[in-house]
Order: structure tokens, then C-alpha cells, then sequence
């Protein structure tokens, strides 16, 4: 049955608003699954609660293989910043392939007057409260828990403005309703190259090959790091042979020279590997933002 799989079209399911990296990651995907299965791998937006709604619809599908998950950070925040979710993540989604692991970006308008790391920590420091960050998907979404890091780490407040994607959070951003946000390199890569937005530092602890001018936050605040990154999962009743002919396909794309190129260029590293791999992964970040959840007292929001 593997062997004729898929035989109609699949649905990704996608936690966030159209245009996020989310949702970038899972169209490249989908479109490599269509070309090289002959059936249409269709994704689907359902934002809200962080990504919960999207990965409760996952949990609750058949395992059939014809409903995927695009897994990311926010579902590793969100089994310690939701006390009563109708699922264990980690239980109930079985994982496929992970994707790419991407820096998130602090920038801002061009007319707020900071142009470095220590000039922004500066002026937060002397106006507390003052500054509004966009925070694209909710309490556990990439965009907020970093900026929460960044509060604790750095010793800072700022004013996170919710959006329910990095879409819409990116449109007030450019359009100076708020004055920066911390957003995955994809979805802003192409407004910092034209100058749209200032990048100040990159998140991860080693500058980003996309954008080697750019400092790390690391180079500021030590010990600073975080990144978003994105893989498929599915009900955890999927049968195993089509997990595995979906990890195999996927981990094709990611070698495929295109795609390949077409993943890189968003200034990710892609992380090809084993279900039990991408597995690891989403527990080991898991535990990594249960501690900063439960440290910063963050709630859902």
C-alpha cells in the first residue's frame, strides 16, 4: 500500500498566516512531494493559538498519510506554555523529516535612530516599555519567545504586538506602525538585501552565510542563541512504511541541487537526517524553551 501511496491529493497543514517562513518552507516541500509523487500536496493556513489549532487537526486526522503537519518551533514552546492542550506533542506527532533550521533577524525601520546591537539594548534600557517589536504567531511562536530571551538575557523591556503571522507583522513593520521585530531570515531576507528594513544581528550564535555582514546577537550578549527551523510530521498512527517513503523523498529534495539551492538562498541550513532524527531535534528544543517559558513566566497569549 506504501508503494501506491499517495494515490489523492495530501494536505500540510500550516500553524501560521500565508507568507511566513512556515509557509514558505512547506510550499517548496510540497511543490518537490507533487513533482515526485504525481499527486497534489496541497497546503493549508489554519492559524491561531501559536500553532495549536493546526496541530490538534493534525493529531486528531487518520493516520493515513494524506494530512501532514509542517512542525516548527512554536510546537516545541508550546507543550510548556499551554498547561491544557488536547494533546502531547511529542506523543501524538510522529516525526518525518526535518527541513531547515533558519537564524530569526532583529530588525527595524529604517527611521528608528538605532543602528547597532548596544545602541538598541541603550535605548530600550533608557525608554522601557517604549519600544514595540511585531510578534508574528502568538506567545509560543519563534518571533515572541525570542524576543522574550532577548528581554531576559539582554535586561531590557519591550512591547511585543501580536500578529497572527509574519505576513501581516512584517506589513506594519515596513509600514513603521511598530519599530522592528525578531523574524525568521526567510520571510524578511529580501527586504534587509533592498534596504526595506535595518538588520541589527542575526540570532544564532555564528553569523549567517546569506548575510555575512551582519553580526550575531551572540557578539553583543553572549550565550544568546535561538532559531526557527521546520520539518513534516504526521498522526502518530501513520504506518511506518509511509513515513519512511515521505523521509526518503524529502531528504531527495534537500539534495536535489534546485531545491537545495532555492532552501539556502533563504540563509537556513537544511537538516536532512532520519524520522528519529528530526525526532531528537524536537526534543531537545522542547526542553530548551520549557526552561525559558518557565523562567520568564511567559503566558499564552
Amino acid at each position: 500500500m506504501a508503494q501506491a501511496y499517495p494515490t489523492r491529493p495530501v494536505r500540510i497543514v500550516v500553524g501560521f498566516a500565508a507568507g511566513g517562513t512556515q509557509d514558505i518552507a512547506a510550499r517548496l516541500i510540497g511543490q518537490w512531494l507533487s513533482e515526485r509523487t504525481g499527486q497534489q500536496f496541497i497546503v493549508e493556513n489554519r492559524s491561531g493559538a501559536a500553532g495549536n489549532l493546526a496541530a490538534d487537526a493534525v493529531v486528531r486526522a487518520p493516520g493515513d498519510g494524506y494530512t501532514l503537519l509542517l512542525v516548527g518551533l512554536s510546537n516545541a514552546a508550546n507543550a510548556s506554555l499551554y498547561d491544557r492542550l488536547n494533546f502531547n506533542f511529542i506523543r501524538d506527532i510522529a516525526p518525518i523529516a526535518g527541513i531547515i533550521r533558519v537564524p530569526l533577524i532583529l530588525e527595524v525601520h529604517p527611521s528608528f535612530s538605532v543602528e547597532t546591537v548596544p545602541e538598541f539594548i541603550a535605548y530600550a534600557k533608557a525608554n522601557s516599555g517604549k519600544i514595540s517589536m511585531a510578534s508574528a504567531g502568538g506567545n509560543g511562536g519563534p518571533s515572541y519567545i525570542t524576543g522574550e530571551l532577548f528581554k531576559m538575557m539582554a535586561g531590557v523591556d519591550m512591547l511585543q504586538v501580536q500578529y497572527r503571522g509574519s505576513g501581516p507583522a512584517l506589513t506594519d513593520v515596513i509600514g513603521g506602525q511598530v519599530q522592528g521585530m525578531f523574524d525568521p531570515l526567510p520571510s524578511s531576507i529580501e527586504y534587509v538585501r533592498s534596504g526595506t528594513l535595518r538588520p541589527l544581528a542575526v540570532t544564532t550564535a555564528m553569523r549567517s552565510e546569506a548575510l555575512p555582514g551582519v553580526p550575531s546577537v551572540a557578539d553583543f550578549v553572549p550565550g544568546f542563541e535561538a532559531s526557527a527551523w521546520y520539518g513534516v510530521g504526521a498522526p502518530r498512527s501513520t504506518r511506518p512504511e509511509i513515513i519512511d517513503k515521505l523521509n526518503r523523498e524529502i531528504n531527495a529534495g534537500l539534495a536535489d541541487p534546485t531545491l537545495k539551492a532555492r532552501l539556502s538562498d533563504l540563509g537556513g541550513m537544511l537538516i536532512a537526517g532520519l524520522p528519529a532524527d528530526f525526532g531528537k531535534l524536537i526534543a531537545e528544543e522542547t526542553e530548551k524553551w520549557g526552561k525559558v517559558v518557565r523562567f520568564a513566566g511567559i503566558k499564552p497569549g
